[in-house]
């Protein structure tokens, strides 16, 4: 399921224009996103508990030549499923 599609079914379901159903999931999106560079959860009960983790620099090899390189500190986007989403799948 792509954007697009996701627009159409909010719409769907809530019984409201496309339009207003693409606008609140970019305000979802964008204050998700905002949450997450702040250092927050986001905690939605039965569905699940987005988190951001950091990874810290570090070694690694190249596979091809061998050479060691430094891996850069990189921050990852978590996802847990919550109870009642992992009972229905």
């Amino acid at each position: 399921m792509n954007k697009a599609d996701l627009v159409n079914v909010i719409a769907q379901k809530a019984g409201m224009t496309k339009v207003d159903a693409k606008k609140a999931l970019e305000a979802f999106m964008e204050a998700s996103a905002e949450a997450l560079h702040n250092g927050e959860r986001i905690s939605l009960v039965g569905f699940g508990t987005f988190s951001a983790s950091k990874y810290p620099a570090r070694k690694g090899r190249n596979p091809q030549t061998g050479q060691e390189i430094m891996i850069p500190e990189k921050t990852v986007v978590k996802f847990k499923a919550g109870a009642e989403l992992a009972k229905n799948l």
